[in-house]
C-alpha cells in the first residue's frame, strides 16, 4: 500500500514539474561535480599535502545535500512555500548580521560563519530569499499605496547592502541591487523612481570609496588596473584571459591547464577559465547555453501564470542567475572589474551549491503545472 502510494506521488511530482528546468539544473550540477574534480585534484595532492578527493569529496557531499534540499523545495505545496519565505528570509537575514559579530576572516573579508563541519556564506542563502520576498512586498494586497511598497523595499534592499558592505563584497552588493532593480522594473515601476535610485546607488558607492579608502581602498584599485593595467596588478584576470587563450576551442585535455595551479580560488571564482583551458571554449559556450535555456523556460513559464506573485518571483530569480552567470564569465574574459563571483551549480563551494538548490526548487516548486496537481 506504502509502496503503490509512493509510486502514485512520484508519477504526480513527475507529471507537475517543468521537465526541461528540472534536467536543465541537473545537468549544472553533475557539471559541477565533474569540473570539481578536475579543478581541485592537483591544488589538494600538490599544493595543500592533502588527499587528492579532498576537496570533491566535500564538493559531492554538498553536491547530493543540494539535490536533496532543490528536490524538497519542489515537492513541498506552493502555498504553504509561499508562507515560510519570509521566515526563511529572516533566518538568512539574521545569519548576515552575524557575520560582523562572530565571522570568519579570510584575506581581508569577513564573510563567513563557522559551523565547526563547515563554512556557511549566509548572502548566497540570502539572495534568492531576498527576491521572493521583495515580490511579496511589492504584491501585497493590503498596501494600497504602490510608493509606499517601494519604499519599503528599497529599505530592505539597505540593510542588505549595509551588511554587504561592511564585509566588505561589493559584488554581491551590485548583484542584488542589479536584480533587485530588474524586479521591481518588471512589477511596474514608474522609470523615475529606477533612476533616482541608480543615481542615489552610484553617489553612495562613490562616496564610500573616497571617504573610507583605508576600508574600500582595494575597490578603487581594481578599478584602476581594469581601465589601465600598467597602473595595478591585473595578475588574476590577466591569467584567467591567458587561460582561455591558451584552450581554444578543443582546450589543452583535462588535468594539462595551468590556471589552477597559478591563480588562487581559480576553481571558485576562474572556474570558466579553468573549463575553457582544459576543455575548450566550446564546452564553454556549452553551459553559458544552459544558463540561457533554463533562464528562457522560466520567462517563458512565467508569462503563463495568472498568479502575479509567482510571475514577478520567477523573472526575478531568472534575472539573478543570468546576472550571476554574466558576472563570473565576465570577470573571467576581463570585460568586468574583478568582483570574486562563484557560478552558480559549477562554482566549488557549499554555500553557492546550497544557494543555487534554493533558487532551482523555488523555480521548479513555481513552474509546476497546476493542471495535474489534484489528479
Amino acid at each position: 500500500m506504502l509502496k503503490n502510494t509512493l509510486k502514485l506521488k512520484f508519477i504526480n511530482y513527475w507529471r507537475t514539474i517543468d521537465k526541461k528546468i528540472f534536467l536543465g539544473f541537473l545537468v549544472l550540477f553533475f557539471l559541477g561535480l565533474f569540473f570539481s574534480f578536475s579543478s581541485t585534484s592537483s591544488l589538494a595532492g600538490e599544493r595543500l599535502n592533502k588527499d587528492y578527493y579532498f576537496f570533491f569529496s566535500k564538493h559531492l557531499i554538498f553536491t547530493f545535500l543540494s539535490l536533496i534540499i532543490m528536490i524538497l523545495i519542489s515537492i513541498i505545496e506552493t502555498s504553504f512555500l509561499k508562507k515560510i519565505i519570509i521566515p526563511l528570509f529572516a533566518i538568512s537575514f539574521i545569519f548576515l548580521a552575524l557575520v560582523p559579530l562572530i565571522g570568519v576572516e579570510v584575506k581581508g573579508a569577513k564573510r563567513w560563519l563557522d559551523f565547526y563541519f563547515f563554512r556557511l556564506q549566509p548572502v548566497e542563502l540570502l539572495k534568492p530569499l531576498f527576491i521572493l520576498t521583495t515580490v511579496r512586498i511589492l504584491t501585497l494586497e493590503k498596501i494600497q499605496t504602490l510608493q509606499f511598497k517601494y519604499i519599503l523595499s528599497f529599505l530592505l534592499l539597505t540593510s542588505v547592502i549595509i551588511l554587504l558592505i561592511d564585509q566588505p563584497d561589493l559584488g554581491q552588493s551590485i548583484l542584488i541591487v542589479g536584480t533587485w532593480i530588474s524586479t521591481v522594473f518588471i512589477s511596474g515601476v514608474n522609470m523615475i523612481y529606477i533612476i533616482s535610485f541608480f543615481l542615489f546607488f552610484l553617489i553612495s558607492i562613490s562616496s564610500l570609496l573616497f571617504l573610507m579608502p583605508e576600508k574600500f581602498g582595494y575597490i578603487i584599485n581594481r578599478l584602476i588596473s581594469f581601465v589601465d593595467p600598467e597602473q595595478g596588478d591585473k595578475f588574476q584576470s590577466s591569467s584567467a584571459l591567458d587561460a582561455i587563450k591558451l584552450g581554444g576551442l578543443k582546450g589543452q585535455g583535462m588535468g594539462e591547464g595551468i590556471l589552477k595551479e597559478s591563480v588562487p580560488e581559480a576553481h571558485t571564482d576562474y572556474i570558466i577559465a579553468i573549463i575553457s583551458e582544459e576543455y575548450g571554449s566550446i564546452i564553454s559556450i556549452f553551459i553559458v547555453f544552459i544558463f540561457l535555456y533554463i533562464s528562457f523556460r522560466i520567462i517563458k513559464n512565467s508569462l503563463m501564470q495568472d498568479d502575479k506573485l509567482i510571475k514577478v518571483s520567477l523573472c526575478g530569480l531568472a534575472t539573478l542567475l543570468i546576472f550571476q552567470t554574466f558576472i563570473h564569465v565576465g570577470v573571467n574574459t576581463s570585460l568586468i572589474p574583478t568582483t570574486g563571483m562563484t557560478l552558480p551549480f559549477l562554482s566549488y563551494g557549499g554555500s553557492s551549491l546550497i544557494g543555487s538548490a534554493i533558487l532551482a526548487g523555488i523555480t521548479l516548486n513555481y513552474t509546476k503545472n497546476k493542471t495535474y496537481l489534484y489528479e
